[in-house]
């Protein structure tokens, strides 16, 4: 047969496949319902009976006629026969159909048709009368009585095959009124039933040249729109077009050339060039001594079905691609949620130290191992280099991880990715890391080998810099065999440039906090070592920003032999204040080193006129002693006191006990210069500590300044009889409350 055969797109054979292999208890309903599963069927027989005619209108037997029996039934027989079991024998079956020919004489031995084709003869058509008041099966009403059936069928096998099958179709006809010639009836019953039947036959003659049609019935036409004239002669490949699927039609040619049945499903076209899906069933005939004689096919209009199914498949695409958005974007939502999440919890994290150790750690904790496996700081100074390394690893290889700094980090070579994002302030993505990779970043085989353990697949470097400045670099490394992609890349950058604000934050505190420190040694003093003098101080900033602020504490020793002691308090708690605390320390000093009149009040008041007069700390408070020696070794101490609206000193004699030295008092400094001020003087025995402070450390929310100075008396009061300044000091700060004002305190002990 000429390979063109194989595209006889617009004809089909009918086949279908069951064997008659069920059991005894199985029934046509079974085997009907087996046939359609392609259960329980050899491999020839299911390719005999395409699933094509499962439900067609027309009843279908499959005849094995090695035994004589009927081995399937489609849907339409199984409304005939009723509840009968397979394999059954051709007669029987007819009985049980109550089969008789057209005068109503029971089909019985070779006269039934059925047993000719069961003996492997072909029967072009045969009319056959379905018994008055049988049942169609399954609760169906009566069928009428007289009703003609139209028998047709042909060998499906060659009579050397294992298998020995013919095909039966039965066609219900309409016998309302007989003609009288016998034979007139049977060829209009003949033509009726050829044009009944909605299923499309054709044979081809593939003896012939091209394997030409040499027969369709009208259903063919009528599905094509080709008249039985235009389709006879001609190769079926007419129907063909350019969209016909070009496997398909290989599949039936392969198939149609090793003589073999072949079903498919594929795209036609009608005469009028519209296109139609048929499904169609290829079986070649044989003669008896097994020559091939024609092909026969079946085809049926399934354009109806195939477009539900086009339309429910591309239904369930569309609902799968929306399923697949649906992930996406929820999956993009987490993470964006995520992202948002990680970006709060740094901002927050980041932003609430002021410690440069404890910032990196932080760093850390949010990049592993929310974003890597381990990360690696290269923190550099102002010249570029490497000055301080962090790490974390999540498996905790900080050990390792120590090693890789001290081969690698500590001196960065120029493949490096963090030595590329230092100095270009650019990231690196390596998605992938490679061996080559690897020996051209970590040239030295040791620390090659510390990466290998520390484990990476992927590496993503990210300059830290803020206010335009380079502080360090970020390597995010994963061991996990998951890639960095862009998105990582961005979230890096993010997250790199809220550490680098935070960092630089740490490290401006860091600057004004040295400065503070520098001011803070310039303006308050070491205490000098004076004979006879034991004497300790303590200041306390109540700035965040400066450990500096207005209050001062100052120990002279005066030209005279007498001991200078002095606290102040200069409005504010800043830098501002600390330099007008200086100035005004300055002054002070001048004017107790002027011996002209040593008195404190002529100090105070020649103070006032400074202050005044150069407009210097003009809402600033002292409070000075001048201490004058005894005049016999262990003799009392004389205390000449002035204050300037400051709240009194303390004494604590040797015995323990506390009291204020108080009894003068006055205007703030600079307030009045034309006044002069007063002074006190006591006696005090030896032993006696003078402790003197500003008023942050008696002001606390809820209680008068009086209370506060009791508070300190008794703190002071509660240390050891023989504490040492520098333990009253300790007693007279007390526990760390929440200070509002800056606090300086100094304690002298007159030996």
């Amino acid at each position: 047969m000429p390979p063109e055969a194989a595209a006889p797109a617009g004809s089909g054979c009918t086949a279908g496949t069951m064997s008659g292999a069920a059991g005894p208890a199985s029934t046509i309903v079974d085997a009907a319902e087996a046939a359609v599963s392609g259960t329980g069927s050899p491999t020839s027989a299911r390719a005999a009976l395409p699933a094509v005619l499962a439900d067609v209108p027309v009843a279908v037997l499959v005849i094995d006629r090695s035994a004589g029996d009927v081995v399937y039934a489609n849907a339409a027989a199984i409304e005939l026969a009723g509840n009968v079991r397979l394999p059954l024998a051709v007669d029987a079956w007819g009985t049980a159909v109550g089969l008789t020919d057209v005068a109503g004489s029971p089909l019985a031995g070779t006269a039934n048709p059925l047993s000719g084709l069961a003996a492997g003869r072909p029967l072009t058509g045969e009319a056959v009368r379905l018994a008055p008041g049988r049942r169609r099966g399954r609760g169906t009403p009566d069928l009428p009585g007289d009703e003609l059936l139209w028998v047709t069928g042909f060998p499906l096998s060659e009579d050397s095959s294992s298998q020995q099958l013919s095909l039966v179709v039965f066609l219900a006809l309409e016998d309302g009124n007989r003609a009288a010639d016998p034979e007139t009836s049977l060829r209009a019953l003949r033509d009726r039933a050829v044009v009944a039947t909605d299923i499309a036959f054709t044979i081809t003659d593939p003896r012939q040249d091209d394997d030409p049609l040499v027969w369709v019935n009208p259903s063919f036409s009528r599905i094509t729109g080709y008249s039985y004239a235009e389709s006879v002669g001609r190769n079926c490949r007419f129907l063909q077009g350019a969209a016909t699927d070009p496997a398909t039609v290989e599949e039936i040619r392969k198939a149609l050339q090793a003589q073999q049945p072949v079903s498919s499903t594929l795209l036609n076209h009608r005469r009028d060039g519209t296109a139609f899906w048929n499904q169609l069933s290829i079986t070649p005939v044989f003669d008896g001594e097994g020559q091939l004689i024609s092909f026969v096919g079946v085809q049926t209009d399934v354009t109806e079905r195939v477009r539900v199914e086009d339309e429910r498949a591309a239904a369930f695409a569309a609902e799968r691609a929306a399923r697949r958005e649906a992930e996406q974007a929820r999956a993009d939502a987490e993470r964006a949620q995520s992202q948002l999440a990680l970006m709060a919890e740094a901002t927050g994290t980041l932003g609430a130290t002021l410690d440069m150790s404890e910032l990196f750690d932080r760093l850390a904790g949010l990049c592993v191992p929310q974003l890597a496996d381990w990360v690696f700081l290269t923190m550099v100074d102002e010249h570029g280099t490497v000055r301080d390394t962090a790490f974390r690893h999540r498996d905790g290889r900080e050990d390792l991880l120590r090693e890789f700094a001290a081969l690698h980090a500590m001196s960065l070579p120029e493949s490096s990715p963090s030595r590329h994002s230092l100095t270009t302030s650019e990231p690196v993505l390596i998605e992938q890391v490679t061996p080559e990779w690897v020996d051209r970043v970590f040239p030295a085989p040791a620390t090659a080998e510390l990466f290998a353990r520390l484990g990476g697949s992927s590496v993503l470097t990210v300059p830290l810099v803020a206010r335009r400045r380079t502080l360090g670099a970020m390597a995010l490394v994963t061991g996990s065999g998951r890639s960095f992609c862009r998105d990582d890349l961005e979230l890096a950058r993010d997250l790199s440039r809220r550490a680098a604000m935070a960092m630089d934050n740490v490290r401006l505190y860091q600057q004004e906090h040295t400065v503070a420190e520098t001011l803070q040694r310039s303006l308050l003093p070491e205490l000098p070592a004076i004979p006879g003098i034991a004497a300790a101080a303590r200041y306390l900033s109540a700035s965040t920003a400066a450990e500096v602020g207005g209050d001062f504490y100052d120990l002279l020793p005066l030209p005279d032999g007498a001991v200078a002691v002095a606290v102040g308090d200069v409005l504010g708690h800043d830098l501002a204040a600390a330099a007008a605390m200086g100035h005004l320390r300055g002054l002070l000093r001048a004017c107790m080193w002027d011996d002209a009149d040593p008195d404190p009040g002529a100090v105070l008041t020649r103070l006032d006129r400074l202050v005044q007069g150069l407009q210097v700390a003009q809402m600033a408070t002292i409070v000075y002693v001048r201490a004058v020696r005894p005049a016999t070794p262990g003799g009392p101490w004389r205390l000449e006191l002035g204050n300037a609206g400051h709240p009194p000193m303390l004494l604590r004699h040797p015995d323990g006990t506390v009291r204020q030295l108080d009894g003068v008092t006055g205007l703030l400094v600079g307030v009045d210069a034309g006044s002069r001020r007063n002074s006190v003087v006591e006696e005090v025995p030896a032993g006696t500590v003078l402790v003197a402070y500003t008023d942050g450390l008696i002001e606390s929310p809820g209680q008068d300044l009086d209370q506060g100075i009791a508070a300190l008396a008794a703190r002071l009061a509660a240390a050891p009889v023989d504490a040492a300044p520098e333990e009253l000091c300790r007693h007279a700060v007390g526990p760390a409350p929440d200070r509002r004002d800056d606090v300086a305190v100094i304690a002298v002990r007159f030996d």
